[in-house]
């Protein structure tokens, strides 16, 4: 049987602050006649570039990507993908890792580039929980700033007990119903 290869690229950032531009000129240097593309994290399962770029690859073809993790964000989502890809007959090569699929010394330093991008994300996420419990036992605060100060939270709370409107409170104070509302929940209030 004869398949024809041909070279699709996969590039994704993960904000509109970043750019394709050049990975996708990468991409299209190394050979990708087509390249795919998402600006969301590599975490959400709704990226309509990768399902798009999945449903067109055919054994035989190769995906080309920046780097491992333009795949995804979870080391055992990339895992699956190239080994969905691998069963289908689609080779896959990361530009920056220097990964290549089809060979058998290329899956395996896949999975310790894959390994070890996991651990850095754990340890990052440690490191960051780290500090925000420190930073909460500091005394700091996290979140919005509160929108009424105590006085102004009072002064809602009087204004609702005198029969005052909701539209009227939320004038004085120069706030939305929602906010109100929920003052008026903490204080037990309806």
């Amino acid at each position: 049987m004869f398949f024809t290869s041909t070279v699709i690229g996969y590039a994704r950032v993960s904000t509109v602050g970043q750019t394709l531009e050049q990975q996708a000129d990468a991409l299209t240097a190394a050979g990708a006649g087509k390249v795919f593309h998402d600006v969301m994290s590599g975490a959400r399962d709704d990226r309509a570039g990768f399902a798009e770029c999945m449903r067109y690859l055919r054994e035989g073809d190769t995906l080309i990507v920046w780097r491992l993790d333009r795949l995804g964000c979870k080391m055992r989502g990339i895992v699956n993908t190239l080994h969905d890809l691998t069963e289908r007959g689609v080779m896959v090569r990361s530009l920056h890792d220097g990964v290549d699929t089809s060979t058998s010394t290329g899956r395996m330093v896949a999975g310790i580039l894959m390994s070890i991008a996991e651990y850095e994300r754990e340890l990052v996420r440690e490191r960051t929980a780290l500090k925000l419990e420190h930073a909460r036992k500091s005394g700091r605060k996290f979140g919005r700033p509160a929108k009424l100060n105590a006085d102004q939270a009072a002064l809602a709370r009087r204004m609702k007990t005198n029969g005052e409107t909701a539209a009227t409170i939320c004038g004085t104070l120069d706030i939305g119903r929602t906010t109100l509302y929920r003052y008026l929940a903490e204080s037990g209030e309806d």
